[in-house]
């Protein structure tokens, strides 16, 4: 950009001087400061994503909320089942007598065991 200087003659009429370059010097800060800027933002964005509170963090812990959510309800329902089992055990002597039965091979007095044992398979001709 040039800008032209007139100077009053002494008759009063002004005199176009030659055409001189205005000298700019804040060209080079304005790319400065505007560079800064953008890396300031670009740093904003970045941590937004990846920082300790960013995107990413916040999806992770999501999905570790859903892990430990579902994690607690099979607990909820495997108390509820050895809550009605204790219940059971303590209360009803059917049970009782069902897992001696089942789990250590008790018999009634006067009940006779029978023992099958299984036949070889013949073999293929």
């Amino acid at each position: 950009m040039y800008c032209v200087a007139r100077v009053a003659k002494p008759g009063g009429r002004p005199i176009e001087n030659r055409a001189s370059p205005i000298v700019r010097r804040g060209g080079r800060t304005r790319r400065l400061v505007r560079f800064l800027l953008f890396v300031a933002a670009a740093l904003i964005v970045v941590d937004a994503l990846v920082g300790n509170r960013g995107l990413l963090a916040m999806l992770d812990a999501r999905r570790q909320h859903a892990e430990l959510a579902a994690a607690i309800a099979r607990q909820r329902a495997e108390n509820a089942r050895l809550r009605e089992e204790a219940r059971r055990l303590t209360h009803d002597p059917s049970a009782i007598e069902e897992i001696a039965r089942r789990d250590l091979g008790l018999i009634r007095p006067g009940e006779k065991v029978f023992i099958v044992k299984d036949l070889p398979t013949p073999a293929a001709p």
